[in-house]
């Protein structure tokens, strides 16, 4: 009896393990399929080695228990931080930056084997530092404030050119604000008083400048008004213009009395005076 019950025990456990080796085989088998996503590449570990190519997006397969596949973006990412540096006339700046970038797909697996997945903090924070406080020194506390594209500027070169070797690509630097010390904060806002002050003592020294003049011009207007209102009242004014009327007559008299005297009458009087002297010294 007992061995009949340790028959149909052999019997089960040998259809189970029919059944079950089979089903694990294919479950082994299925879980070597994987798939790449758009905007990122593979790195294909074998025994925790990495291949040398990327593997691109895509459905893959993998040797299940013996490799296996680890996911980096190659997509547009960024890093932000805060930077404390010291400029040209020793101010202290806190600075913050963001730096765009993505990896070079075909440097992925060369930056997974020798930083990792957290090339961030690793690679891009401390170069990023570094450049802040290079480029910082190169300028016044003033011209990072009027300079700021340029500073800008020299900070993204900067670190195009020492991240390129990581397969690190900088698409964009953004400085996303300078603050200074309350100290030359106070400076600042004092030196941007004191220009405004200055600029409206020009503004208010050229416009009395202006009324000035404006004064003078019209003082000296009615003190020549004043003068030729004198002339035209003065006897002396008053007998040379007779005298040219008299003058501009005699240059048009043709030798005949004029019917219409007009403003000639004092003409036609010298005449017959003329003519009576005429007589005079005939006799």
């Amino acid at each position: 009896m007992v061995e009949k019950e340790k028959t149909v025990e052999e019997q089960v456990l040998m259809i189970t393990l029919k059944w079950a080796i089979p089903v694990i085989l294919v479950i082994i088998l299925l879980t070597g399929f994987y798939i790449i996503p758009a905007g990122n590449r593979g790195v294909l570990l074998t025994f925790g080695k990495p291949e040398v190519q990327a593997v691109g997006e895509g459905l893959h397969y993998k040797i299940p228990l013996v490799q296996k596949i680890v996911r980096m973006s190659i997509q547009t990412q960024k890093y932000e931080a805060d930077a404390s540096a010291s400029s040209s006339d020793l101010q202290v700046v806190t600075s913050k930056i963001a730096t765009n970038y993505h990896l070079e797909s075909a440097s992925v697996p060369t930056l997974y084997r020798d930083v990792g997945l957290d090339y961030a903090t690793k690679v891009i924070m401390p170069m990023e530092q570094e450049v802040v406080k290079s480029t910082t020194a190169k300028f016044t506390a003033e011209e990072l404030i009027t300079k700021r594209e340029d500073v800008r500027q020299e900070m993204k070169s900067t670190l195009i050119e020492r991240l390129a070797p990581r397969g690190i690509i900088v698409e964009e630097v953004s400085i996303i604000n300078f603050d200074f010390s309350p100290e030359f904060n106070t400076a600042i806002e004092n030196k941007v008083v004191a220009l405004q002050n200055k600029l409206k003592a020009q503004n208010d020294l050229e416009r009395l400048k202006i009324e000035a003049e404006q004064i003078v011009v019209t003082a000296t207007a009615q003190a020549e008004a004043q003068r030729l209102q004198k002339l035209q009242l003065t006897p002396e004014l008053v007998q040379m213009k007779a005298l040219a009327v008299q003058e501009e007559a005699i240059a048009k008299w043709n030798g005949q009395t004029p019917l219409v005297t007009g403003s000639a009458i004092p003409f036609l009087g010298d005449l017959t005076n003329m003519g009576r002297l005429g007589n005079s010294t005939a006799q």
